[in-house]
């Protein structure tokens, strides 16, 4: 089981922009997809972005063009910049590893005035 520690969640106001870090343990890392999902107050998870083991990204529509995901596999470490953050983008933000179906602890993101 892969351990994910996420990091770089607080407080933004609309309009601004946050880094979100996730550092894994475990040796594959370089060889797996690595994903971002959310979850809002009272609502379901949802999946926000995939990095694949080529660094092909895929990211959700509500999200597209504004968040970019990216990794460093000799740190083992996989991001989520979140640019023209929106209220709508608060929720615990979390890194999930496909391949173990492993999560990390969440972050939380708030964005308000």
């Amino acid at each position: 089981q892969v351990q994910l520690v996420e990091s770089g969640g607080g407080l933004v106001q609309p309009g601004g922009s946050l880094r979100l870090s996730c550092a894994a343990s475990g040796s594959i890392f370089r060889s797996v997809s690595m994903d971002w999902y959310r979850q809002a107050s009272g609502k379901q998870r949802e999946w926000v972005a995939t990095i694949d083991s080529s660094t092909y990204t895929t990211y959700a529509a509500s999200v597209n063009g504004r968040f970019t995901i990216s990794r460093d596999n000799l740190q083992k470490t996989v991001y989520l910049q979140m640019d023209s953050l929106k209220l709508e983008d608060t929720a615990v933000y979390y890194c999930h590893a496909p391949y173990s179906d492993s999560w990390g602890q969440g972050t939380q993101v708030t964005v308000s005035a």
